[in-house]
């Protein structure tokens, strides 16, 4: 019997500030399923099991959620790593599901079964949705709410590539990156095979820098002069 091997950029219980993408679409598969029975059924005693199991997770970690335990010690090890992304609008949309299947439950254990199926039919809908789709609303509504914190990209006019540690003659591609960015790997690998010089910037090693240009998001990639001026954005 031949054992299947591969390697992970993050580990999935220690590298928690990142998750394997196809990890919460696994989550959201089980929890839309399970709900829609309950609704189905009227067994609403399933939506107070899920809505436990989410907030065990949430509040103990991946080791003790067993959608993430089927996913990161089953599936994972033969469908190999997906793309890394980060971890936290997930993590909010599953605090967004308790939130919902314990007032479901709440309202069928009350005799309110029409609240409960409605609520209960929500997050089965939502779930669904982003299972299938990888439309997360929950993920959304984290991200929309990092925008009204005042969290927002900023447009990049110029880099002082100076401060970079950078001595250029002709155009450089300066990349804003992370460690366990899948998509950012992918990019500097593409820009380089394109024969550009690329200067990448590890936001994990410089949140200052970070900070200073407004990147929310990796990867972010200009294309600087050597006068430090940007003449286009790449991604």
């Amino acid at each position: 019997m031949s054992s299947i091997t591969f390697t992970r950029t993050a580990d999935p219980y220690r590298d928690t500030d990142v998750i394997d993408a196809r990890a919460p679409r696994t989550n959201q598969a089980i929890v839309g399923v399970l709900s829609l029975i309950a609704v189905l059924t009227g067994w609403w005693g399933l939506l107070a099991a899920v809505a436990l199991q989410l907030a065990i997770g949430l509040t103990f970690g991946r080791r003790f959620c067993l959608p993430c335990l089927l996913y990161f010690e089953l599936i994972q090890p033969r469908l190999g790593e997906g793309p890394i992304e980060d971890s936290r609008p997930p993590r909010f949309a599953n605090m967004v599901g308790v939130t919902f299947l314990t007032a479901a439950s709440l309202a069928y254990a009350a005799g309110f079964v029409l609240a409960g199926q409605i609520l209960g039919g929500i997050v089965a809908a939502l779930a669904l949705l982003a299972a299938t789709t990888g439309l997360c609303v929950g993920c959304e509504m984290y991200r929309f709410a990092a925008r009204l914190r005042g969290v927002r990209s900023r447009v990049i006019d110029a880099v002082d590539l100076i401060e970079l540690g950078a001595v250029v003659e002709g155009e450089v591609v300066v990349e804003f990156t992370h460690p366990l960015c899948t998509d950012c790997r992918q990019l500097e690998r593409k820009l380089r095979e394109e024969g550009r010089a690329v200067l990448a910037i590890d936001v994990s090693r410089r949140p200052d820098v970070a900070r200073k240009y407004g990147v929310t998001v990796v990867p972010t990639a200009v294309l600087v002069g050597p006068d430090g001026a940007v003449r286009s954005r790449i991604a």
